[in-house]
Formats: C-alpha cells, structure tokens, sequence
C-alpha cells in the first residue's frame, strides 16, 4: 500500500531508518522531553480530574460555570499554538517558548489550592491552558529538530507514550490521596504542585536545543500567506488527514457517558478513561518504532479499522464485556495514530516552517474535534448511544477511504 513516503534531499526527512541511526537509539533529549510532558501531565490530571467536583461540591459553581471554563481553555489553548509555534519559528528558538510555556503552568499550580473563588480558578485555568498552548508547537518542533529523521516515529511515540502515562497516573494519585486525606482537596492540588516544578526544572535545565542550521534563512512572517504556501502540498494533505480522523473520533468524555449508560457505578467510571490510556501508553510507542521501519499511511489505516471496531463494540454491545472491548480497541487507535500523524508533519514540514506546521495542525485538529464533539452530543440526544458510536462508525470507515486515497496520491506525487 501506498504511503506518505518523502523523497531525500529535500529537507523533510524520510519515513525509513537508516543502520546507523537504528544502533543509535533515540536522543537522550527526547527522552527528557518525554519525561517533561509525563510529569506536568501527573500535576495537571491530578488537579483536573478534580477540579469539576471541587467547583460543584465546594465553591458552589453551576455545571454551566464548569463547561464555559472548560471550553474557554481548550480554546484559548488551540489558539495560542498557532503564535507560539510562528514565534518560535521567527526565533529560530523552540526551548525558550517551550520552557516558557512548561513554567507558566508550573507557576499556577499553586493558585488552585489557594483560590479563594471561583473567579481565581477561572484565571489560574485560564493561564494554565495559556502556558499549554505557548509550549505546544515548540515543544514538538523541538522534538523534530532533536531526533534523527529514520527515528521520528519512535520519537514521537515515545513522548506520547509517557506523556499518556501521566494521563492516567495523576487521577490514580488524586483518588488515592483523596481516600488518604478523607477528601482535602487543598492538600491534593498542593501535592500537584510538585511534579509541575520538576517538569519545568527538566526542560529548563536537561534539555540541550540544537545550533540553528547557518545556511537557513531566518523566517521573517510565518504566518503570511507564502508561509502558508510554502509549507507545501504533503504537509497540507497530512493536516488533511488528520482532520479527518479526529471528526472520526469524538471526545473521550462520551465513552464515560456510555459506562454510566450501561450502568457502571459511579465510583468506577473513571476506570474507563485509565484503561483506555493504559492501552494508548503500551501501544504508541512500539507503534512509532514500527512506522519508522514500514508504511505509515498502512499503520495509520489500521489506526482507523480498530477506531471502526471499537465504535461497533460499543454500539451493540450494551454491557461491561462490550465496554472493555470498545475501551480498549479506542485506546489501540489512539496508540496507532497520534503520534504517527506528529511524525507525518516533522517529515512534511520544512525546518524552518516546524513551529508552524505544529501550530496549524494543531488548531484544525482542535477544531475538528470539537465539531465531532458536538455532532456526537446532538446524535446522542436524537438516537441514543447506539446511533452516536455507528455514526461514527461510518466517519471512521469514510475516514480510511480518504487516507487511501490521499496516500496514493502523495505516492504518486513523490515519484
């Protein structure tokens, strides 16, 4: 099958690994900077696995309060990849805005245990998803600059790997301090405090950039309009695709809403989304390993028959076997994909353009999957759990009949 193959010399790197480069290994930065991300992830599930009940149940906030928060952060973070990843690019800088990004969290850790309303926590939220969305694209623009070209897939992989890890880490931790300390939720936000400032002080202090190339020419406007075009058909293609999966796949929040469907008790919902990123940890890297070494597009579509199968699973399984079997098939796509469509835009992008190429991908992906989000709520309502998971059985099944084809067409292209 074809695949999304980039042809040597022209400064995007290839999808092959080179002898040398496999006896290699990975780059001890990136092995540092997957540590960064697993450790803010622990500090910040830690908080966020709470947060929702802490404004409910203590400060007395409505659940409307909690989705516009909620929704003004995811927000405000796809917005501000796309200025952070053209700023690192004008730069010629990606550790300084990533460290920027990794300390501004950091710093408002401490503001939740501390808030004294609900007002605070709208702001140490809302600078925290800030903080996200300045680190973003630098950070995996970074990533691209520091590992080989033949071991991009594991690269990536890998950070996402340990950063999943952190995923499910941080609730466990909070669950299990919340039934030490009898629910004191200030003591639990405080110990989050700490995994934030290791993370900072890892990217800060563990992290070597590498000297900007001499011969490229600085990018002066990446956002303008030959930015754009210079990016180049491949990378537009990729991004492409990886709208197409993400309107494929909706908001992990609607697997939680079919445990409670089934009649999972509250106490264990949350097992749902740490079984799936335990699957989505132990599968992303040997996923990047392996496309490094075969198609990508190939592994990419086996991504999407086990999104197709797991969307069938819960559809018409309505009971715990059935859930597990779609958890787990979910978080296998999760695994096969997202960091393989992270790689496929370190390939097509040109290094001076990476910051950039990050920060689109990222705000049309964000985009897409809020409108998959909201598609699938509206299904909900209309048809119940069976119709949401089999619509989007068929956008996953038209979803791998437009990779094919984009994945042909780069083939042919690359010739």
């Amino acid at each position: 099958m074809a695949g999304f193959l980039l042809p040597e010399g022209e400064g995007q790197g290839v999808t092959t690994t080179t002898p040398n480069a496999a006896r290699a290994g990975l780059p001890r930065g990136i092995w540092v900077l997957g540590f960064v991300s697993m450790l803010m992830d622990v500090s910040s599930e830690m908080i966020h696995a709470l947060l929702p009940v802490y404004l409910v149940t203590v400060l007395g906030a409505s659940t409307l309060t909690v989705g516009f928060i909620e929704g003004i952060a995811e927000a405000t973070a796809s917005i501000t990849k796309i200025f952070s990843g053209a700023l690192s690019d004008w730069l010629g800088r990606r550790k300084l805005l990533a460290a920027l990004g990794y300390g501004l969290a950091a710093l408002t850790k401490p503001l939740f245990p501390l808030a004294p309303s609900v007002g605070w926590l709208i702001a140490a939220r809302f600078i925290d998803r800030v903080g996200k969305g300045i680190r973003g694209a630098p950070r995996d623009a970074l990533i691209a600059d520091i590992a080989p070209a033949g071991l991009r897939g594991a690269s990536f992989g890998l950070r996402q790997s340990l950063d999943t890890i952190g995923a499910f880490v941080g609730p466990l931790v909070a669950i299990g301090l919340m039934w030490w300390t009898a629910d004191n939720f200030a003591l639990v936000f405080w110990v989050a405090v700490l995994p934030a400032f290791l993370s900072f002080g890892l990217i800060a202090f563990a992290v070597s950039e590498p000297e900007p190339d001499p011969s490229r020419e600085a990018t002066k406007d990446p956002l303008n309009t030959s930015a754009m075009r210079q990016l180049g058909s491949v990378y537009w293609r990729v991004v492409a695709v990886g709208v197409v999966f993400t309107l494929a796949r909706f908001s992990e929040a609607f697997l939680i809403l079919r445990a409670q469907n089934i009649g999972l008790s509250a106490m264990w919902v949350p097992a749902v989304l740490v079984l799936m990123n335990v699957v989505y940890a132990l599968s992303a890297y040997p996923a990047g390993v392996l496309s490094d070494r075969i198609n990508r597009t190939g592994l990419l579509a086996l991504g999407l028959v086990f999104l197709a199968a797991a969307d069938l699973a819960l559809a018409l399984l309505p009971n715990l076997a059935g859930l597990a079997l779609g958890v787990v098939l979910w978080g296998l796509h999760m695994g096969l994909t997202q960091g393989l469509l992270s790689a496929l835009v370190a390939d097509a992008a040109p290094p001076s353009l990476r910051g950039t190429a990050f920060g689109y991908f990222n705000l049309f992906t964000g985009l897409a999957l809020l409108a998959a989000s909201v598609i699938a709520g509206a299904l909900w309502d209309a048809y119940g759990p069976a119709g949401t998971f089999l619509a989007g059985l068929g956008f996953a099944l038209v979803a791998l009949v437009g990779l094919l084809a984009v994945g042909n067409g780069l083939a042919a292209e690359d010739k």
